[in-house]
């Protein structure tokens, strides 16, 4: 079931935009940012948040300094995973695994590519965490063990170019909405 795309007001794709760059700041320093009054900021979060648009406020922290090695990007092949209980047992069965070896797993999502149905965003502690990880879910039954490839990421390698930031999508929302702006005021020219 696909949500459709909210209709936004051009100062709460400004206000996103500046949440996504450090969502710490108080309301009246967005409202200085965006140019706008403190309590039309105040109700535009709580809008966005009843919404779901705003989901979930958090950090994103030097995850090697937490103790992670590896990140691994892994593509797997879950044949029947389109219909809604292939789904949901696989799902009910990585959770599973997950509460007697949790693991940092950053994005689980289905899609399509390169013959691959699935793909995982997960943070290891070493290589062997890993391998254990590819093991386990080899054991899922839902799973073609012979259709599952890694890209594995060295943390701290120092010449990786982004690791995980947000400023990119903040800067694109707004270049985005500003785009889909100019559009409508050429049609309406």
């Amino acid at each position: 079931m696909s949500e459709r795309k909210a209709r936004l007001k051009n100062i709460e794709v400004r206000l996103i935009s500046e949440l996504l760059k450090n969502s710490r700041r108080s309301d009246r320093e967005l409202a200085k940012a965006i140019g706008s009054s403190q309590p039309t900021v105040s109700r535009a979060i709580k809008r966005l948040e009843k919404e779901g648009i705003i989901k979930e406020y958090t950090i994103i922290p030097d995850f090697r300094r937490l103790g992670y090695q590896i990140m691994g990007v892994t593509f797997i092949r879950a044949p029947g995973i389109e219909k809604k209980e292939e789904s949901a047992a696989l799902r009910k069965a990585v959770d599973e695994l997950e509460k007697k070896n949790p693991y940092a797993s950053l994005i689980a999502v289905n899609g399509i590519g390169n013959g691959k149905d699935v793909m995982f965003i997960t943070l290891y502690r070493s290589y062997a965490r890993y391998s254990e990880a590819m093991q386990m879910t080899r054991s899922l039954s839902n799973v073609d063990t012979k259709e599952m490839e890694s890209f594995l990421v060295d943390l701290n390698d120092e010449n990786n170019y982004r690791i995980l930031t947000l400023k990119q999508v903040a800067r694109n929302v707004q270049v985005f909405e500003e785009a889909l702006t100019e559009e409508n005021i050429q049609r309406e020219a």
